[in-house]
């Protein structure tokens, strides 16, 4: 069996972008390591997690940092809420840059979308009718 255990997002300031996702999401710390090069939220069974973009090079890995204004990477993470109207003006007043208002889709669902300040894409949702 295979299940998603988290996703990291390498960032150039993990506190930093810790803070915003506790401020405008609402979401829990788990931790932040000691060295500040990794963090992680409480998102129910997957965790959300941000590592320090120099912690890419120590896994080998070779990645496009992700920066505002450079348009978003191609993936975006999605937030299920009660009111998406709501947490996309509660995300916005934290410092997120709208990006599309929240509105129906015609498969029943409400959805909006921010830029977080590492210009990531943050989809803002009602959960799917079904």
């Amino acid at each position: 069996m295979i299940r998603l255990g988290y996703v990291i997002h390498y960032v150039a300031d993990v506190p930093a972008t810790v803070a915003f996702y506790e401020g405008a999401f609402g979401l829990e710390r788990r931790f932040i390591h000691d060295s500040g090069q990794y963090g992680e939220m409480a998102t129910g069974a997957t965790v959300l997690a941000f590592a320090d973009e120099a912690m890419a090079a120590l896994n080998g890995l070779s990645i496009r940092p992700s920066r505002p204004g450079q348009g978003a990477a191609a993936t975006e993470i999605a937030f299920v809420v009660d009111d998406p109207a709501a947490a996309f003006a509660r995300a916005v007043a934290a410092g997120a840059t709208p990006l599309a208002e929240p509105a129906a889709k015609p498969w029943g669902q409400v959805v909006g979308y921010v830029a977080d300040p590492n210009g990531f894409l943050v989809e803002i949702c009602s959960a799917l009718a079904g």
